[in-house]
């Protein structure tokens, strides 16, 4: 049985929308078990209501956690270009996880949601898989055989880097059904390598 954990931050629920959609793309594929989990919040309650944010009831991760797992697909909004600080604060804490090589040779994917096209959105996709690389992670994107990131039919999130959706300046925007459709894309993608990954790994263990 492969392991995925779809691990996110959302603040206004549309990174939320498409971390189940990676998770269901994942589930289809045979053989794979599929957990969301996302990281603490570290805003105060009053902030968050005066702001507008989303109540969230899904189940929080700890670094720790991502040990169990054979992939791992990160998803968060953009900040000023880059990955939101509860996500940075989140993966800042795995230090013991890079010091044992925990997660040496297991996927990892990123997935993100910007306020325009133009506000970051590829630049957030990129910086964020770079602590997976310093794990030492295979990083998976969104190919182009997902053929809906070529499309001209209207605002469309994601890049090769990985999936996504623009959500507008005031998030007014929901991930569309292309958005959607290329996080499933990318959760089974990964699904795909993690099973490949895991039984190169296991024969070489009984070798």
């Amino acid at each position: 049985m492969t392991r995925i954990l779809v691990l996110y931050y959302s603040s206004y629920g549309h990174v939320r929308a498409l971390a189940r959609a990676e998770a269901e793309g994942a589930r289809s594929v045979a053989g794979t078990q599929v957990d969301i989990r996302r990281v603490p919040e570290t805003v105060p309650a009053a902030l968050r209501k005066s702001a507008g944010y989303v109540d969230d009831d899904t189940p929080t991760a700890t670094p720790a956690d991502l040990a169990d797992y054979d992939a791992v697909i990160v998803g968060t909004p953009t900040r000023f270009g880059m990955m939101a600080g509860q996500m940075k604060q989140f993966l800042d804490q795995a230090g013991g996880l890079w010091a044992r090589n925990a997660l040496v040779g297991k996927v990892g994917a990123v997935f993100a949601s910007t306020g325009s096209q133009h506000g970051g959105h590829e630049a957030t996709l990129l910086t964020t898989q770079i602590p997976l690389m310093h794990f030492g992670m295979v990083i998976a994107g969104l190919p182009y055989s997902f053929a809906g990131q070529t499309s001209r039919a209207g605002i469309i999130g994601g890049a090769p880097y990985g999936a996504g959706t623009i959500a507008g300046a005031d998030g007014a925007l929901q991930p569309t059904a292309t958005d959607l459709d290329g996080a499933r894309f990318q959760g089974a993608h990964v699904a795909r390598l993690a099973a490949a990954l895991a039984t190169v790994n296991h024969l070489t263990e009984a070798a």
